[in-house]
């Protein structure tokens, strides 16, 4: 008798969970529905299911929801995993559950910063908070690149010995607390080793636990940092060039790579399959790309050139919308990367100017001077806010910020590492930033609160 009131009990618990689930998915319909003018079809539908036509959902709710779930399930097609036929509900997370990898939080509260509204306006410059600073760990060789992910969680980091390191965020704030009784932290979670040469540059899937990394082996590899037992690559791009840089489409469906090639390598997630832009400038021999990296939506990407131009491409044509040559004279061009509103690209180069460019009219808006770096490849970064401007001096192994707006230097400090760092990476979530080196360390900044 208990066994078949359990069975009734399961079963009608299965029948509430199922019955909640599908209002929840009609109400998403029908504000989907209603909220792009489609009223005639949301009645319909409201009154077919007997949902609400006033239901509250967040705008676009449904898009984003099912935008997650196919990422999800390309995944899954990634890793061969197979996928069930019906969606099994007794799987549900909870809505308290702690927030998935990928899920963007909140930017911290600041004003929009337009950079085309005020000129240099010496004197009105921000303050830049304090930082305390901690050594993490280190590599059996030079640091060359970190990144943090999209959700500011995690840092990875690539190195000369052919290794990546990943971090988990909250685990080194639990370490640098003063008063910890929890014994050592440690905050290394994985180690992957799966290049044969040293590693160039990194990305996180926008919304898979997945970690891209390029490398002078020609290759881009896949890992899974899901899997804690997970040491190598579970995919692997063989290119044709030393691979420099990698970046992301916000889809997670594209990646770029830029490589000794002047034009960037558009892959197919999927398929792997290689696409080059058919509407090519003018590119001299020393065209190698440096850095490549979309803006925030995928409509277009950029690259720095070895030649010393900045190039921007249509993300979607690829084809090169406008060409800044000599944007680092005849200097190599470092880094490039595009504001939040896709309104500018900040740029750095090896004649030691970190520069704002317009994009809609390739106008030269700010320089930031005073760090010299001529050598090694170094870039410039925003802080998660846009506030701030951070890059290297390398002659004083020093860490220099600027004011964004009124490109006034507000700070300068030892970067704590021997010989100067190679790479520095700003959060976007928050007032932290990592640094790494040719001392083959690896170092963490945030806000003294």
């Amino acid at each position: 008798m208990d066994s078949n009131n359990n069975n009734s009990s399961s079963i009608l618990e299965k029948t509430l969970r199922d019955g909640k689930l599908f209002r929840q998915v009609n109400s998403l319909i029908v504000a989907h529905l209603r909220d792009h003018n489609l009223s005639q079809a949301a009645n319909a539908v409201a009154s077919a299911t007997m949902t609400p036509l006033n239901a509250e959902a967040p705008q676009n709710r449904l898009t984003e929801l099912v935008a997650k779930g196919l990422a999800v399930e390309k995944d899954e097609i990634l890793r061969g995993v197979p996928s069930n036929s019906l969606y099994d509900t007794s799987t549900l997370i909870p809505a308290t559950a702690t927030a998935a990898y990928g899920s963007i939080p909140a930017p911290r509260a600041a004003a929009v910063v337009d950079f085309s509204a005020v000129q240099d306006t010496k004197g009105s410059s921000k303050s830049f908070p304090k930082l305390e600073t901690r050594h993490l760990s280190e590599h059996k060789n030079i640091a060359r690149c970190a990144r943090f992910s999209p959700d500011g969680r995690f840092i990875a980091t690539g190195s000369a010995d052919t290794s990546i390191k990943l971090f988990e965020v909250a685990k080194i704030k639990q370490m640098m607390l003063p008063d910890s009784t929890d014994g050592p932290v440690r905050p290394v979670i994985r180690t992957f080793y799966d290049h044969i040469q040293p590693i160039n540059d990194l990305d996180f899937h926008p919304q898979n636990t997945v970690l891209i990394s390029g490398g002078k082996d020609h290759t881009i590899k896949f890992f899974d940092f899901s899997k804690a037992t997970a040491k190598r690559a579970f995919r692997v791009i063989q290119d044709t060039h030393n691979v420099r840089s990698v970046s992301f489409h916000p889809s997670g469906d594209f990646l770029l790579a830029g490589t000794d090639h002047p034009i960037a390598h558009l892959y197919d997630v999927n398929t792997f399959q290689c696409y080059l832009s058919a509407n090519v400038p003018e590119i001299s021999v020393n065209g190698a790309i440096n850095q490549v990296r979309y803006s925030s939506t995928g409509g277009m990407y950029v690259t720095a050139s070895k030649d010393g131009a900045i190039r921007l491409w249509d993300g979607v044509s690829a084809n090169c919308v406008r060409s800044i040559v000599g944007a680092h004279g005849t200097a190599e061009a470092t880094s490039a990367n595009f504001t939040k509103d896709q309104r500018f690209v900040l740029s750095c180069g090896k004649d030691s100017t970190v520069k704002l460019w317009e994009v809609s009219s390739g106008r030269l808006v700010k320089q930031y001077l005073g760090a010299t770096h001529t050598q090694l490849r170094f870039q410039a970064v925003f802080n998660d806010t846009e506030e701030f401007v951070l890059s290297i001096d390398e002659p004083s192994n020093e860490i220099v910020i600027w004011d964004a707006l009124t490109a006034e230097k507000v700070a300068k400090w030892s970067s704590n590492h021997i010989g100067a760092p190679r790479w520095i990476e700003h959060s976007p979530a928050e007032a932290a930033f990592i640094t790494c080196g040719t001392d083959r360390s690896v170092r963490f900044w945030k806000e003294i609160l």
